[in-house]
């Protein structure tokens, strides 16, 4: 496929096709909130309350804008919203809620300076294609060329790594630090055979049954060694860095060699980016305590976790290690905890990541 005005960016950069202007360029980004929307249909038949859904739409937007921030798009950004139901088992509140908690979430937004607005979207009952609800988004931008971050990660970087966990400064909460990526997996892992026993809908019917809710937990139970319930920590609201990453860019500029958004594919992201590159992570963050859970149930090893989940950090920012304390400094201000969790070097063929994990293990991953 045709890889853009910047190839080897986070996200694919199309020249101006909508105005033209050689100095200028589009990014059209789409994603969705994934099968965490399971989760809150989960709690909202449970509970009665679809308020969950709020966080949904938060998760689903993070996931478009903070990887539009990995190629310097800081806004004006257009936002359109897809909700697709099976109508019969998520009613009108549950739409209710999605709408109100996206234009609500965007205001927040607004407030801290980042220029995102929505254009709208669509809402289809489809019964015959979800028992739940999914939830989409997408978001387009145009920027000027000279403002894009092309990823030129190379040798001799240092990585810095900003915590999923904890609350920032622009946050109502705690976070524990789950995103939106391998929620089938971490539903499955930790939730008991009940809630597939009393909604079938929730779940594909061709999983293996060995693997369909497996755990032992409610959504009410105590997560151990945390502040949250089960259910609380699978639906933390995904955390957004626009704040942060508006400020570094503001700070640094073209100071920063790129940053990568540690969504699909967890701690393995880095390796799709720069060439010849090993990558070093040896400074981890401690495994947060829904990690910890979810790897205690499921019995995978480090290696899965870390390239299914972010296990502490969402975002990383690449530069160098002069500008470390700074970025760790700057961050600080929006009470996030950041960190230098490793370095880049040389490596001959193609890309390698070496990962340092908690418990002693050292996890290699090749690109």
């Amino acid at each position: 496929m045709d890889p853009g005005v910047a190839p080897g960016a986070f996200c694919k950069v199309a020249p101006d096709l909508l105005g033209g202007d050689p100095g200028r360029c589009c990014v059209i980004h789409s994603d969705g909130a994934g099968s965490k929307s399971a989760l809150a249909y989960l709690w909202y038949r449970e509970t009665g309350d679809a308020s969950v859904f709020r966080g949904i739409a938060q998760d689903s937007i993070v996931m478009n804008l903070d990887d539009l921030l990995c190629v310097g798009v800081t806004g004006p950004i257009l936002l359109s919203s897809t909700i697709n139901r099976n109508a019969r088992n998520c009613p009108g509140e549950v739409v209710e809620a999605l709408i109100e908690g996206g234009e609500a979430f965007l205001e927040e937004l607004r407030g801290q300076g980042v220029a995102v607005h929505s254009g709208g979207g669509e809402t289809a009952d489809v019964g015959d294609l979800t028992g739940t609800v999914v939830v989409d988004s997408c978001a387009v931008a145009s920027m000027a060329r000279a403002d894009l971050i092309a990823n030129r990660i190379g040798p001799g970087l240092a990585i810095v790594g900003l915590a999923s966990t904890g609350k920032a400064r622009y946050e109502s909460r705690e976070n524990s630090g789950i995103g939106s990526n391998g929620l089938t997996s971490a539903r499955h892992d930790l939730l008991d055979g009940r809630y597939g026993r009393k909604y079938p809908e929730s779940f594909d019917p061709g999983m293996p049954g060995e693997l369909a809710y497996s755990g032992r937990y409610g959504l009410d139970d105590a997560l151990p060694d945390s502040p949250f319930t089960v259910g609380e920590a699978l639906l933390c609201p995904t955390r957004t860095y626009a704040p942060l990453i508006l400020a570094l860019r503001e700070r640094l500029g073209g100071d920063i060699a790129g940053l990568v958004h540690c969504s699909g594919g967890g701690q393995t992201k880095c390796l799709r980016f720069g060439e010849g590159v090993h990558f070093v992570k040896d400074a981890v963050f401690p495994v947060p305590a829904v990690f910890r859970a979810i790897q205690g149930e499921s019995g995978v090893d480090s290696r899965e976790m870390y390239r299914v989940f972010n296990m502490g950090w969402r975002m990383e920012v690449y530069l160098e290690e002069r500008w470390v304390e700074e970025v760790v400094a700057l961050a600080a201000e929006f009470g996030i905890d950041a960190k230098q969790v490793g370095r880049t070097e040389g490596a001959v063929g193609g890309n390698r990541l070496s990962i340092a994990c908690e418990n002693g293990e050292v996890c290699e991953y090749e690109g």
